[in-house]
């Protein structure tokens, strides 16, 4: 399995500074709802501590977490792609605190500085490959049929 992509160290300083002229610092507590998956995903965060779990409703009456979070993690990147709706739910495993970045002021950011919006964009990416990975590994282990000991 590969590292976890942290988002802000993964850029050069001129253009984390840049980035993290937009921050606000907020928090949530340990069991809050963050987001939900279909909803307006207008915002993003990078995870200053505590730990988050993204999800996924599977029926009426069933979650699984596809992924934990954690300080430095990129949390939300649906704000990035149409329809801009989040594809997972989340929730604060414990109390976090967090940078909130508003997707419109970096989006008007990366089109000011192009070259920042290529390695935002580029870090994103990496962020969403590992997750795929991660999310893939889950739902195999999650789902898997457990092999039958051949009888002798």
């Amino acid at each position: 399995m590969t590292k976890a992509i942290k988002l802000l160290t993964a850029l050069p300083p001129p253009q984390r500074e840049r980035l993290m002229a937009l921050a606000r610092e907020v928090s949530f507590p340990e069991d809050s709802r963050i987001f939900e998956a279909g909803g307006t995903a207008d915002r993003f965060w990078v995870i200053r501590s505590g730990a988050v779990s993204l999800d996924q409703q599977v029926t009426e009456l069933h979650r699984v977490t596809v992924a934990g979070l954690g300080a430095g993690d990129l949390l939300g990147w649906s704000w990035l792609f149409p329809p801009y709706e989040w594809d997972f739910g989340a929730v604060a495993f414990s109390p976090v605190r967090a940078y909130e970045f508003d997707a419109a002021a970096v989006l008007r950011l990366c089109e000011e500085d192009p070259e920042l919006g290529l390695m935002l964009v580029r870090k994103v990416a990496e962020v969403l490959a590992h997750r795929l990975e991660t999310t893939r590994g889950k739902l195999l282990e999650q789902y898997s049929i457990p092999r039958r000991s051949p009888t002798m």
